[in-house]
């Protein structure tokens, strides 16, 4: 019967994460329009910078919430309110603390404005108001939305998005009609920033009140009590490393491809990374769903259970993975050629590398939910090796080969941390499982794959449309190459792949029910 909630709740999970998901998109694409055409790009600009230095400063959170989430999956599996009450409150005073870090550097930050935006057109009161009003909703979060933490470990995301993503759709909404009908558009702008950031607050804090009247949470006694829950501070400090390796591995990538290319690739690199990150973006709204109830699961212990979950969720992400890769690397040219011109095509060489990061970065997170699940975050020596490798290739392959290089240098840092150390390390201290088990089975999904799309490739072979020739040829185009490799993916999935099997045999059990 547990079970059978933990399903129920990640399905609710991913109903609401996809639905909020493609409303936002939506809505994004209307609000950057209307930004543009009323405001300029200096503002939009602004913004941007505004948010990207926020982000830096985010990075003193050092994986505290992620520390506690782990510590509180067994609590609340087991119902134990006074453990959770005390738990969150040690996160609400470590919470407190960072708080007061990050407004102090965003203070001492302030001071370099005129330094940093010396070159803006516009007035610099614009840069104080853009980021103080970023800085006031960054730092709710410390001190006051803390709480929601509970609600995201205990698989009850859903109703937290009520408050938070309903929240930036109305917020949203209004910005884009105010800015467009009403003079002093930018005062709007900020008018309804500061008001959802309060509306998210008392939406956060009712929803609590109604879902957990015994959580009493007191950040005073926090400090004492982290000698009571001293993981928390063991996995804190495992995790910071984590933290920054991955901060300076996502940011160093785009900082390589500007020095060795020019410009105008740097633009058309843009065109196809915001291709692919939304559709990751996509996947990660799905999966990211499931975390806490990976969580709950590993809580109980069922070794059994666990390994057959990890194979249906492995199998089924490996499976969406495909096709949206398989999407990408057939739909990516032709979409850019119809949205802004055959001028921004990048080689096919380029789009295969792009293809084949995105894929091993989206399949990744099947193994990282569960590694995070069991908290294992002592393999501190992964991101340090991988950021190295990473960077080091980048740039040294990069100086060769340009753009490829570069993209093999990230390439080969994901194949050896992110394909074999990373599952190795969770079958050893996780599972504690045989490894070769795991080889097996990506190699049979990875070999049923490739036979899947040489075998499209062939029949779409036999497709007289051009794709190229109008938009509704590469709408008709699109549907029948995307139907035809999913139909024999699964296929060949459900042939050869026990996980997959259990998958479709639970969903139709859950159906059914």
């Amino acid at each position: 019967m547990k079970n059978y909630s933990r399903i129920k709740k990640s399905v609710v999970n991913v109903k609401f994460a996809l639905t909020f998901f493609v409303i936002n998109i939506v809505l994004q694409f209307f609000y950057r329009k209307v930004f543009l055409d009323v405001l300029g790009s200096d503002i939009l600009g602004l913004n941007t910078t505004a948010m990207n230095l926020l982000q830096f400063l985010n990075l003193a959170e050092l994986g505290v919430g992620a520390a506690v989430s782990y510590s509180l999956y067994k609590p609340l599996n087991n119902n134990n309110q006074k453990q959770v009450n005390e738990i969150v409150s040690i996160q609400g005073y470590l919470y407190s603390r960072i708080g007061m870090v990050v407004l102090i550097a965003a203070i001492i930050l302030m001071l370099f404005f005129p330094f940093f935006f010396s070159d803006i057109k516009i007035s610099l009161w614009y840069a104080y108001t853009t980021f103080g009003v970023l800085l006031v909703s960054a730092l709710i979060g410390y001190f006051l939305n803390y709480q929601q933490i509970v609600l995201v470990s205990d698989q009850k995301e859903y109703k937290l998005n009520y408050a938070i993503q309903g929240t930036k759709i109305i917020k949203v909404v209004l910005q884009i009609l105010t800015i467009y009908f009403l003079d002093n558009g930018y005062i709007w702008w900020l008018f309804w920033e500061l008001m959802a950031i309060f509306v998210t607050v008392f939406g956060i804090k009712y929803i609590l009140d109604i879902e957990y009247p015994w959580l009493d949470t007191n950040i005073h006694l926090g400090k004492k009590l982290m000698i009571k829950y001293p993981d928390i501070t063991h996995k804190t400090k495992q995790l910071i490393t984590h933290k920054i390796a991955g901060f300076a591995l996502n940011e160093s990538s785009p900082l390589i491809i500007f020095a060795f290319t020019s410009l105008s690739f740097v633009a058309s690199y843009g065109n196809y990374l915001l291709i692919i990150l939304g559709i990751t973006a996509l996947l990660g709204a799905v999966f990211n769903s499931t975390n806490a109830g990976v969580g709950n699961l590993v809580s109980e212990g069922n070794l059994d259970k666990i390994i057959s979950v990890f194979k249906e969720l492995f199998a089924l992400r490996f499976f969406l993975s495909c096709i949206a890769c398989y999407g990408v690397y057939k739909l990516t040219p032709v979409f850019v050629v119809h949205w802004v011109g055959k001028q921004y095509l990048l080689e096919k060489s380029n789009l295969i590398l792009l293809v084949l990061i995105m894929f091993i970065n989206v399949t990744r997170l099947t193994v990282d939910s569960f590694i995070n699940a069991y908290g294992l975050f002592n393999d501190i020596a992964a991101p340090i090796i991988e950021t190295f490798l990473n960077i080091g290739l980048s740039i040294l392959l990069g100086y060769f080969f340009g753009i490829n290089g570069i993209l093999v240098g990230v390439l080969c840092s994901l194949c050896l941390i992110v394909l074999f150390w990373k599952p190795f390390f969770l079958f050893k201290s996780g599972f504690k499982f045989d490894f070769i088990q795991y080889f097996i089975m990506y190699s049979k999904l990875l070999t049923t794959t490739a036979f899947t799309f040489c075998l499209t490739e062939y029949l779409i072979s036999k497709i007289k449309i051009d794709p190229y020739l109008s938009l509704y040829n590469f709408i008709i185009y699109s549907f029948i190459i995307i139907f035809i490799f999913f139909i024999l993916l699964l296929i060949g999935f459900l042939s050869i792949d026990n996980g997959m099997r259990q998958l479709y045999l639970r969903c139709k059990l859950y159906l059914t029910k």
